[in-house]
């Protein structure tokens, strides 16, 4: 299999994510399917976080068990920092927005007036949320990216192959997350704003697997990893917040619990290959 050949299906094991964005697009979504979408959401993040991590702790464990002393001090450090900088960094970044984002203007009018100015704020908050989690899953996905160059360019192609189509059933899922801060605040984003998503979500997969091609780099992998975990588990506390708004405990818990399984079930192909 050609050098081209595996980067064209790593673009598609990437922009497989697309498949879970048009949900977003639902018109005025029932409370219960937005509390619904916003918990499987949350239960394939909090999978994801795990999945990451596990990653990232891999080669750090592999030299701690050779007792590579040096490979697990910078491997370690690597991780710290970019666990910090995507975790505390996004808490930072969000109240240095907050501060320079103009406060709404309350109308004088009926309590209707007043939601309608306020809509606008709410519209942001949901968007800046759901390209966080883009970003996250990005990252995430350019390491993903990285595992199936640095196969192919190992020659390990069947490999290569099994590592596409687990990370393309996993992005299809991903999907899901990002838009669920959308379609919990009942906005209906445009084509464009999730054709913009899923190029920041899926598209490091397709660059990943370009990179991994030419460059096998354990600390380059971690370091992205490491931002991702910490991002996607800030989105994963700001999720939370909004479930616990919805007061549907139950459904809430069954739902986090379907998309912990669902993150799970997508992952066999790829546990199953040996990654």
């Amino acid at each position: 299999m050609s050098s081209a050949q595996i980067t064209l299906l790593g673009a598609i094991a990437g922009f497989t994510i697309y498949l879970g964005l048009p949900i977003g697009r639902l018109r005025s979504p029932a409370p219960r399917l937005r509390a619904g979408l916003n918990a499987l959401a949350i239960g394939i993040l909090i999978f994801l976080v795990w999945d990451v991590l596990t990653h990232a702790w891999a080669p750090i464990d592999s030299a701690l068990s050779d007792h590579r002393w040096g490979t697990v001090a910078s491997g370690g450090v690597v991780l710290a920092v970019s666990l910090a900088l995507g975790l505390v960094g996004l808490v930072h970044y969000d109240r240095w927005s907050l501060r320079r984002r103009p406060a709404p203007a309350l109308s004088q009018g009926p309590g209707a007036a007043a939601s309608t100015e306020l809509a606008p704020a709410v519209s942001s908050q949901a968007s800046r949320l759901a390209l966080m989690i883009a970003i996250g899953i990005g990252m995430h996905n350019f390491a993903e990216g990285l595992a199936i160059g640095n196969s192919a360019a190992k020659g390990e192609l069947s490999l290569a192959v099994l590592l596409i189509i687990g990370f393309g059933l996993h992005n299809a899922t991903e999907g899901f997350g990002i838009v669920a801060p959308l379609t919990t605040e009942g906005n209906r984003p445009s084509w464009g704003t999730l054709a913009l998503l899923g190029l920041i979500g899926g598209g490091p997969t397709f660059v990943g697997t370009l990179v991994g091609q030419h460059l096998v780099n354990d600390t380059l992998s971690i370091a992205f990893l490491g931002l991702a975990a910490g991002s996607i588990l800030y989105v994963v506390i700001e999720l939370l917040a909004v479930a616990r708004r919805a007061a549907l405990k139950e459904l809430t818990t069954w739902m986090i619990l379907a998309g912990l399984l669902l993150g799970f079930a997508t992952d066999a192909v790829v546990t199953a290959a040996g990654a």
